[in-house]
């Protein structure tokens, strides 16, 4: 039983170390990133330059991820205001799950209406994706491909802002790519279709901060950056 017990206690060891150096690897910059401007907005420990806008004990740090712990915690958005940027990170979700990493939020009160979306959601396998599925520009512009992965599998996005345009890769595919001044009317798509927005989004604001939405769904995130242009 001794044997067995120092070879179990030897086997959890190095797990121990492999998961630290998992957690090490991620949240960091390579020189590359760093001479090209990038910079972290999570540093993988804390949640230092973040705030909640509900309870705050519904988003933490766990395993060097922001988890969302699906207790009312609201958005939790930047404390830096972006305008034009490549804004990257990694997500994954239970099933069923719900949330949206909010970008150009100029109103910490009011992200909906004063603030841009992009869906995250459980619809993994939906061939013919809408406007509320993953990688969607929320109630305003479909992806134009299925390109998340299945619930509990981790995600890479890459948003792209610069003045009127934006543009959306998940996974290594281009989903969005849109022009907002195409967006000229409150409530109407330019397909003919309605929206939610009482604000053209041509008028949407072009600068604020980034957030992640808690929709009563626990995900996750991490490699948080962005590099402003």
């Amino acid at each position: 039983m001794a044997k067995r017990t120092v070879v179990v206690c030897i086997a959890l060891a190095l797990m121990c170390c492999i998961t630290s150096a998992a957690w090490a690897a991620m949240n960091k910059l390579t020189p590359a990133e760093k001479a090209a401007g990038w910079k972290l907005l999570f540093d993988g420990k804390t949640l230092t330059g973040w705030k909640a806008t509900g309870n705050p004990e519904g988003w933490a740090v766990e395993n060097g991820v922001i988890a969302n712990l699906a207790k009312n915690g609201g958005l939790l958005a930047t404390d830096g205001r972006f305008g034009n940027f490549t804004f990257y990170c990694e997500f994954k979700n239970v099933e069923d799950a719900n949330s949206g990493i909010f970008f150009r939020w100029a109103d910490l009160s009011d992200p909906v209406q004063r603030g841009i979306e992009m869906q995250i959601f459980d619809s993994y396998g939906n061939k013919n994706p809408g406007r509320h599925d993953c990688g969607a520009i929320y109630d305003v512009l479909a992806p134009r491909v299925q390109a998340c992965k299945p619930a509990g599998q981790w995600n890479k996005v890459s948003l792209t802002c610069r003045d009127n345009l934006v543009w959306i890769d998940l996974n290594g595919k281009r989903v969005i790519y849109m022009n907002l001044n195409q967006w000229t009317t409150p409530h109407m798509n330019p397909d003919g279709t309605g929206n939610k927005f009482s604000t053209a989004y041509k008028d949407m604001p072009r600068a604020g901060h980034i957030g992640f939405q808690d929709h009563g769904h626990k995900v996750w995130f991490r490699n948080v950056k962005i590099r402003p242009l």
